[in-house]
């Protein structure tokens, strides 16, 4: 048996509380206690960002960014300059070849006549295709003037101008002119143009944005390669307003497709249309559970997502009437149908 205390006091256990901190003589106040709720969470380095759709944020920028002044006619200059060395080239060439073998002279001359005649031919079409680009602008401003029955028949007979000469729309043009003198009011007018020429018309510009669109997510989750999915972005999407343009008879050359891909584009990035949530993604039949099991699926779904976006703004631009009576294609639509089968299941 332990011999007792010297102080003749009884020594008990004693109770520890680490949890709680005692008072000290530099703080008399005890501290709080720590709740393990309000704790700040563990940071996760596992943690993958979502897709933003890398491809289609590189085209837009690109397309926003406005080309300096000073670099422009760098540009013009060098090109002019080029132009101008290469013809003064030519011309010595053809004149040297005359005066020392005729025959071949001639030949070369020929070459060069026929060279500048394709030249030309090039320029026209284009400058067609332009001014097919702007009598659809033309059309949709007269269309924001009108202001009374007389005004919408006229917009509606130059609308079926417009459009005379295509096989597809001909029972449209004969609807419209069978119904028209029936209507007495503008909207009705506006609403039987749309309803009789540009209705078909629309569903098939859809399906063209649904094919580009399924076409940009495929090749983004298939494809590892580095810059990949911004060429199939690119060219996708450029092939898209152009038959999008075709389809509404605006014809786009060349020149009148990258007129149109760098306006649709930089509406886009102008209004920060080129952004996706969240609700894009999870409107895809396993787009959302995808996306968190492969990054490569949820950029491909994005891609696709923004491009259906992009050919909404292309329809808009090159439509000759806005959506006014007729409803626009639905984002969420587009992109379900165009990638449900893709990435995930249609349900039942």
């Amino acid at each position: 048996m332990a011999p007792p205390p010297e102080d003749g006091r009884r020594r008990g256990p004693v109770l520890f509380d680490i949890d709680t901190p005692q008072a000290t003589n530099a703080n008399p106040e005890p501290l709080a206690r720590i709740d393990p709720a309000n704790a700040p969470p563990v940071p996760d380095e596992d943690i993958v960002p979502p897709p933003s759709g890398r491809a289609m944020q590189t085209l837009a920028l690109l397309a926003g960014r406005r080309q300096r002044s000073l670099a422009g006619w760098f540009f013009a200059a060098l090109g002019a300059l080029l132009t101008f060395a290469m013809s003064v080239a030519a011309w010595d060439f053809v004149t040297t070849l005359l005066a020392e073998r005729p025959i071949l002279g001639l030949v070369a001359t020929a070459l060069v006549g026929l060279f500048v005649l394709v030249c030309l031919a090039i320029i026209l079409r284009e400058l067609v295709a332009l001014s097919r680009l702007g009598r659809i602008d033309g059309l949709r401003r007269e269309a924001a003037a009108v202001g009374d029955l007389a005004s919408a028949k006229v917009l509606a007979t130059h609308i079926a101008t417009f459009y005379a000469g295509r096989p597809d729309t001909r029972w449209g043009r004969d609807d419209l002119a069978a119904r028209l003198p029936d209507v007495f009011d503008a909207d009705g007018v506006i609403a039987l143009t749309e309803r009789s020429l540009l209705a078909p018309l629309d569903a098939a510009a859809a399906r063209e944005v649904e094919a580009a669109a399924r076409q940009v997510a495929l090749v983004t989750a298939v494809v590892p390669l580095a810059l990949a999915d911004v060429v199939a972005a690119l060219t996708s999407n450029l092939r898209m307003i152009r038959r999008i343009a075709l389809i509404y008879g605006g014809r786009g050359g060349t020149l009148g497709s990258w007129r149109l891909a760098r306006t649709v584009l930089t509406h886009l990035a102008a209004t920060g249309a080129v952004a996706v949530g969240d609700d894009l993604i999870h409107s895809v039949a396993g787009g959302g559970i995808l996306s968190k099991l492969s990054r490569r699926f949820g950029e491909g779904v994005v891609n696709g997502a923004l491009t259906a976006r992009v050919g909404l703004a292309a329809m808009e631009v090159c439509r000759p009437l806005p959506f006014t009576h007729e409803r626009p294609p639905r984002i969420t639509s587009l992109v379900q149908r165009a990638l449900t089968g893709l990435f995930g299941q249609k349900d039942a």
